[in-house]
């Protein structure tokens, strides 16, 4: 079984980015084959800075292995190393209707807030089935907003297939990450850097300190029973906590007697006791020179010969060979 995975170097990662996707594709690498790549093509749709992109992919590569990827187990590479890539997507594009790129929720979306989308971004869908297929995947795991482009994936699949021939592209299945709940941003909506109340995955303790301390919580008093459904620090604690701490921290909530400041300092101990040995990998590969660069490297030339098997079927189906 072959797994496929890919995360956009848009910035520094946040707690949201790592439970929504990283903790679960680090569990996936003991099941199958895995790969998993940055998505530094698609992060072209919002980054147009050299500097700032370089900077985000690296650190991106270094929180990814401190995290504990393991690239004996997974293969592990920077998308623009494989070339293939960008090959394949425009043979897809030229099967692709325009009609099932305009109703992808990618396009519509910013459409919809008067935005004028790039040509990168209305065929991002493409790109990203190109990612899926060039490595013949069986199991792509997403959330439930990504759920629309692997179907697109899908259908671009079968569209090649039927007209050069039966069997060319694997059609992959998503998995998608049900148990996954929303990771809430510091003010209770969803974590994402566009809204700027993200809690960053190697946040220095000062900064982590300041960011808990300050999320938002309502006006009910020290000694009263305090609300549980929907309480940001404890969706917070629940990601981290076991069983026992949640059921303690939930009845310490209904009983009344403690502070919200009292209990963003059990959250903040465990959110920083949680990473504390990701923090400490991290600083080793920091030290090892070139340590990141030849992992990448590495996991781009077995990415490639992969790739390029693909493209060789598809280029002679197609005529170009």
């Amino acid at each position: 079984m072959r797994i496929l995975s890919g995360l956009q170097p848009t910035g520094r990662l946040h707690l949201g980015n790592y439970f929504g996707m990283m903790k679960p594709a680090l569990a996936l690498q003991h099941e199958g084959e895995a790969y998993y790549f940055i998505a530094d093509y698609h992060s072209l749709t919002v980054i147009q800075n050299a500097a700032e992109l370089r900077d985000n992919v690296t650190n991106l590569a270094i929180d990814f292995l401190a995290c504990g990827l393991d690239p004996e187990k997974a293969v592990f590479f920077r998308q623009s190393d494989v070339p293939e890539h960008t090959e394949l997507a425009w043979i897809l594009s030229c099967v692709c209707p325009m009609p099932m790129l305009e109703n992808c929720h990618s396009y519509k979306d910013k459409a919809a807030r008067g935005i004028i989308p790039s040509a990168g971004l209305f065929t991002y869908p493409v790109l990203m089935a190109a990612d899926i297929l060039i490595y013949d995947s069986d199991i792509v795991p997403v959330g439930k907003d990504q759920k629309q482009h692997v179907e697109v994936c899908r259908d671009l699949a079968v569209k090649l297939n039927l007209i050069f021939g039966e069997g060319l592209l694997k059609v992959p299945q998503s998995r998608i990450r049900e148990e996954t709940a929303v990771v809430p941003g510091l003010d209770g909506q969803k974590m994402s850097k566009s809204y700027g109340n993200t809690l960053g995955l190697f946040e220095e303790e000062k900064a982590l300190k300041k960011k808990i301390m300050g999320i938002k919580t309502d006006s009910t008093g020290v000694e009263e029973p305090k609300e549980t459904e929907g309480n940001t620090i404890l969706q917070f604690y629940k990601l981290m906590a076991g069983a026992d701490e949640v059921a303690a921290m939930e009845a310490d909530f209904r009983k009344g007697g403690i502070g919200y400041g009292e209990l963003k300092k059990r959250l903040l101990e465990k959110t920083w006791a949680y990473f504390a040995e990701a923090r400490e990998k991290r600083a080793q590969i920091v030290a090892q020179k070139g340590y990141v660069e030849d992992v990448l490297q590495a996991g781009a030339a077995k990415a490639r010969a992969v790739a390029r098997k693909t493209m060789d079927r598809v280029r002679a189906a197609v005529g170009l060979k």
